[in-house]
């Protein structure tokens, strides 16, 4: 079935259409459907909202109603939001909200991804409106305004952020939905309230009609201290290469296999013992596992970017001092090195196509000055123990119903061991229990990057996908989610929940 022709029969099924206009609209694309139904009066903005959402499997958003702060639009260049008809709506930790008009176009979110270091969460808008709103709102930056307000934007969210009149000057920025509709895919358990779909996400519109119910996050799993914080134990990596005792591990990541085989021969020769990755996960895994005291990482790499690996890895306390030389064949420029050093920590920064003299001396220099090994290995157990502490604390906190508390420890053990994944699981099952679904999801996200064999945060993370109305992310995870299932009864379980979602 075509894309149009699935919009156009969605329609139909919501009774927004006759079968008459339906056969009348078989020619049009889906987002260009919707807004000449919309304007033609034919169908309500929120009934082409609704088709759309189901059409592509994520969340719809009403940009009559958002609230957006204008320095967020420096994430994207005006010229790609409007070739491509996207637009920062919200920006918040490593979380990016965009409204798109076609949510697709994957290479765009990746490439986003990749440039802001965020993950990119896409809600589909009509194409129209967004148009209109990214010229708007690229024009009031321009102006030097720090706000742009829908001409919708309910008067409790203005009252609620202390302003009374449009783009007048605030610290935070809110997306609010109609009043009274609930989150888009799943209207949520008896008795949800508008909001529920998590602290500090977009608000959408809804369509919960035939839709099956979705499962709150269960916490069953919770407190499952039975190994150690982060034990991963089946890395397909090839063997380290050989190297006299004491030698220094250099870990080698990049997709280039041909990069991996010259670097691999020319630090080994140099007396180094060398590891190798592939993709960013498995590099992450490998950083946990072998601790490395040198990282060449390139910059562009497939599941995590490398930006994103250096920034986790320098942003905690545990692998912060281990030292980065990044390397890239996109970008140039001794403007883009100091950036680099400045924004992600590493200690030094080569273009390829590289002089093999040029690595040496980076490597040689970055490893100048560490610590003695055996200071240097009681300082990460010492942070080791620290981290599984505040585990233990956080899930002696929860048990005793203080889940702020719980949440705050699990924090501050992330910002030790960012890498470690059962720290990720349970503050991903904490809040998932506290109602802050896309805090959740991030935390479940990062879990599965380290440890992609993790039953439970599998499944959890499913049934928040679901619940944030991202219903292709749902599936996909469903799926993978089958593939480890512990056992036959829990498989069924989960193919029956991926057919109802389907």
């Amino acid at each position: 079935m075509t894309e149009k022709k699935q919009l156009g029969r969605i329609l139909l099924k919501q009774q927004a259409l006759t079968s008459e206009e339906l056969e009348e609209a078989l020619s049009e694309s889906g987002g260009r459907l919707a807004s000449r139904l919309t304007e033609q009066g034919k169908i309500s903005h929120l009934a082409a909202l609704k088709a759309l959402s189901e059409q592509h499997g994520i969340p719809g958003i009403d940009l009559d109603q958002v609230c957006v702060k204008l320095s967020d639009l420096e994430l994207l260049p005006r010229a790609i939001a409007e070739r491509h008809l996207i637009l920062p709506v919200l920006s918040k930790g490593e979380r990016l909200f965009v409204a798109m008009a076609n949510p697709r176009e994957k290479k765009v979110i990746d490439e986003l991804e990749f440039v802001t270091g965020k993950r990119v969460y896409p809600y589909v808008a009509l194409e129209k409106p967004l148009r209109a709103v990214v010229e708007e709102a690229y024009s009031r930056k321009a102006r030097g305004d720090d706000y742009y307000v829908g001409p919708n934007c309910p008067e409790e969210t203005l009252a609620k952020l202390g302003i009374d009149k449009p783009n007048a000057d605030r610290t935070e920025v809110e997306l609010s939905r109609p009043p009274g509709t609930p989150a888009i895919t799943d209207p949520g358990p008896p008795g949800a309230q508008p909001g529920d779909d998590g602290e500090g996400a977009p608000s959408s519109v809804t369509n919960p009609e035939g839709r099956s119910e979705v499962a709150e996050p269960v916490d069953e799993d919770f407190g499952d201290l039975n190994a150690e914080l982060s034990i991963v134990t089946d890395l397909p990596v090839a063997p380290p290469s050989k190297a006299p005792p004491g030698a220094a591990t250099i870990l080698l990541v990049d997709d280039e296999a041909d990069i991996r085989r010259m670097l691999e021969k020319l630090l080994s020769g140099r007396g180094y013992r060398v590891l190798q990755a592939d993709a960013g996960h498995l590099a992450l895994r490998m950083v946990k596992e072998h601790k490395p005291d040198l990282i060449v990482l390139d910059a562009m790499l497939p599941e995590v970017h490398g930006f994103d690996i250096a920034r986790r890895i320098k942003g905690s306390r545990r692998y912060g001092h281990i030292p980065i030389v990044m390397v890239s064949a996109v970008y140039r420029g001794w403007h883009y090195a100091e950036d680099l050093r400045a924004s992600c920590g590493v200690e030094a920064f080569i273009e390829k196509p590289f002089k093999i003299q040029d690595v040496v001396a980076a490597v040689e220099n970055a490893l100048l000055g560490k610590k003695d090994d055996k200071e240097r290995a009681e300082q990460l157990e010492a942070m080791h123990q620290e981290a599984e502490q505040l585990l233990h604390s956080g899930v002696q906190a929860y048990k005793e119903g203080r889940f702020e508390d719980a949440a705050s420890m699990l924090r501050k053990g992330v910002e030790i061991d960012p890498l470690a994944y059962r720290l990720h699981v349970h503050l991903g099952l904490l809040y998932g229990r506290m109602g802050q679904v896309f805090e959740a999801i991030a935390a479940l996200e990062k879990a599965i990057e380290i440890n992609s064999r993790h039953f439970p945060a599998l499944k959890n993370l499913a049934i928040l996908y679901q619940k944030a109305g991202f219903k292709n992310k749902a599936a996909e995870t469903w799926h993978k989610a089958a593939v480890v299932a512990p056992d036959d009864e829990t498989r069924a379980a989960v193919k029956a929940q991926l057919m109802n979602l389907l």
